[in-house]
């Protein structure tokens, strides 16, 4: 009997090592190349294959960028491989190349400038807004008693997404005809609607709604230009949707002069002064059948530091998908930081840009069956588009992990890290502010299958699984920013399941405290799993067995802790929350025996306070130092409670029984 295709493939070994990190394509290709050959030819049949036969067929036939194939001499099977480098991604090698241009959807105008922010803050913290309780309140009045100065709203013959286009539609950037300010926003992650023109020095503005949505306006970012110096000028952005809103406790807007970054070397700082929030009348234009909700202003005063500058105004520091692309092509060709630095392809959006994440670990391979595995950490950011805080804490994690501090050598022999900067690059690209462009707020999506749909949650979740099966997961982390509390602070997830894990998912957070006493808070922790967030990453890892999975927010504003009261988070405030995050965790898995017993005390010293998912207890740690070696003044019965409680975190994960193994396996796992 004639051999078919089949019959050869099946001779081909894929070596565990490498067997997953074979894409869906590089299968496929092998089946139809072979499929194809056999119909030009007679194939012996497969008990009498011999090596020459079948590595002359498969070096002729299997055109492939990513496989080689070559015969062991013992066995005569022919072993598939992956080529060196293994590049399975799109970034340029030279950094002065330009990186893969944004994906836009086909019906959105983008302006033909490059837009580029010197990461320069300021050297003092700045303060708070202080309200005078005499700030105005301005009724909405509207284009019919204005002028239109600025509009635009893609709109699809259709309400959802259909195709995309490298680039977007590329149009010139436009001059102003008079003295009036120009407004802009057709570049990545703005989102200005309207500009209309009240008074020569006042401007109402809109924002869009998120793509193939009519809500989730909160997130704004917007260019002008033809300012004038001295001139004292008034904004009220009014169709915002929260209801309560950091503005009304301090926080400012963020503001860049171009002018001001060339002649004094300043980035962004916090702008704005007569600072109100407050919600419309509900007689206002914006009152029709189609808002079921009310809208809200936003109202400041605004002095422009330069005559015809050009300037940029936003709710927070941007973080865009180029800026992420920038970052990872310095990464990627860093001398030292590549070595341990893997950088591939989870999966494409439904734009089709490009969903990265980063493996960091040391690479050096321990022969020896003594050593454990190592476990992973997974963290995420950006699933909201419009909370850029995460991406700076991530740049300040990647940063962190992959320098040559000790720590950070420490960290990258325990563990491996699984960073995926940016889960919603579509969404940060249009200026969405929580969806996607399918419409739908994707950290309410992690229960679901469909892959077509909502693909870098679904291939998280699968990298997640896998990594669960095949050496644990220390601590799963998805980043995030909170426009309505101060502070940095986690939302944790409540361990009922077995009695002697009790509180201990409080233990990281109150460390991180006890790190940051200035922006973190653990008052305003969270760890109870209410039913709206069942969707959220935090709750299905977590269901998926990770006992320390969290979701890390920091405020829009700032902090009112210590000697930062009242004072806003500058970028390098967040960074800098990245950096503590991974000090904390190496401070959390310190398995010497003074680390073990300063944790097991703050389970019980958290016990004993009465310390619950909803009010946790700030406990102090002063008396509970981790050099503090002896427990002698203890009683029995204390040492006993002690020994008891001493924690070897992280958790072990859960084994999970193999499934069925599918013949394809996914391209995002390699």
């Amino acid at each position: 009997m004639a051999a078919t295709a089949n019959d050869i493939f099946n001779l081909i070994d894929i070596p565990s090592d490498n067997e997953e990190q074979l894409s869906d394509d590089s299968f496929s290709d092998l089946r139809m190349v072979l499929d194809a050959d056999m119909n030009l030819c007679d194939v012996p049949d497969s008990n009498c294959f011999q090596r020459s036969y079948l590595s002359s067929l498969l070096a002729n036939t299997l055109k492939s960028n990513q496989v080689e194939i070559n015969t062991d001499s013992k066995s005569l099977k022919s072993i598939a491989r992956l080529k060196e480098p293994r590049d399975l991604f799109t970034l340029p090698k030279e950094p002065e190349c330009a990186q893969e241009a944004a994906r836009w959807p086909s019906e959105c105008q983008v302006v033909d400038m490059k837009i580029h922010h010197i990461e320069v803050m300021p050297n003092i913290p700045e303060v708070y807004y202080t309200s005078s309780g005499k700030e105005i309140v301005v009724k909405v009045i509207g284009e019919d008693a204005g002028q239109i100065v600025y509009q635009y709203n893609p709109m699809s013959a259709v309400n959802y997404f259909t195709r995309s286009i490298s680039g977007g539609n590329r149009i010139p950037p436009s001059c102003p005809v008079n003295g009036d300010l120009k407004f802009e926003s057709r570049f990545e992650s703005g989102n200005l609607a309207k500009a209309v023109k009240i008074t020569e020095t006042y401007y109402e503005l809109s924002i869009r709604a998120d793509l193939y949505t009519n809500k989730h306006m909160q997130w704004f970012y917007f260019m002008v230009e033809n300012t004038k110096k001295g001139v004292l000028y008034r904004f009220s952005i009014v169709n915002l949707l929260k209801g309560d809103s950091l503005y009304n406790e301090g926080m400012r807007p963020v503001l860049y002069s171009c002018k001001d970054a060339v002649i004094r070397k300043i980035g962004w700082r916090r702008c704005g002064t007569n600072i109100n929030y407050y919600q419309n009348d509900l007689n206002s234009i914006f009152s029709g059948e189609d808002e079921q909700n009310s809208t809200y202003t936003l109202t400041f005063n605004l002095e422009f530091p330069y005559d015809d500058d050009c300037v940029f105004v936003a709710h927070n520091y941007p973080y865009t998908y180029t800026d992420l692309q920038e970052y990872l092509i310095k990464l990627q060709n860093h001398p030292v930081k590549s070595a341990y630095t893997k950088l591939r392809l989870l999966c494409k959006s439904l734009a089709g840009n490009n969903v990265y994440y980063l493996t960091v670990t040391d690479p050096t391979e321990d022969d020896s069956n003594t050593k454990p595995k190592k476990k992973a950490v997974v963290m995420t950011a950006r699933v909201h588009p419009g909370e850029s805080p995460a991406s700076w804490m991530m740049k300040g994690v990647m940063d962190f992990i992959t320098g040559d501090s000790a720590q950070a050598k420490e960290l990258r022999e325990k563990f491996i890290f699984k960073l995926i900067p940016m889960l919603n690059p579509d969404g940060v690209i249009v200026g969405n502010n929580r969806c996607s462009l399918s419409g739908r707020d994707l950290n309410r999506q992690y229960r679901t299958v469909i892959r077509e749909t909502y693909p870098p949650v679904w291939h998280t979740k699968l990298m997640i699984k896998r990594l669960i099966e095949e050496c644990g997961v220390a601590m799963y982390c998805d980043l995030h920013a909170h426009s309505r509390k101060h502070n940095v602070f986690i939302y944790g997830c409540e361990n009922k399941r077995i009695a002697e894990k009790r509180l201990q998912e409080q233990v990281f957070p109150l460390m991180l405290h006890k790190n940051t006493a200035d922006k973190f808070s653990f008052e305003n922790c969270k760890f109870r799993i209410n039913k709206d967030k069942e969707g959220t990453g935090r709750v299905v890892i977590w269901m998926m067995g990770v006992d320390n999975s969290y979701t890390l927010e920091a405020s829009f504003a700032g902090s009112t802790l210590g000697s930062r009261h009242h004072t806003h988070f500058s970028t390098i405030d967040y960074e800098m929350m990245g950096k503590s995050f991974c000090e904390t965790l190496l401070d959390y898995v310190d398995e010497t025996p003074g680390k073990l017993r300063l944790r097991s005390k703050i389970v019980l010293k958290l016990q004993k306070e009465g310390s619950s998912a909803d009010e946790p207890a700030n406990i102090e740690l002063s008396d509970y130092s981790s050099d503090e070696g002896e427990l002698s003044d203890l009683s029995e019965d204390e040492k006993r409670k002690r020994e008891e409680y001493i924690l070897t975190a992280p958790p072990p994960s859960p084994v999970i029984p193999n499934e069925k193994k599918n013949s394809q396996k996914p391209s995002q796992w390699t």
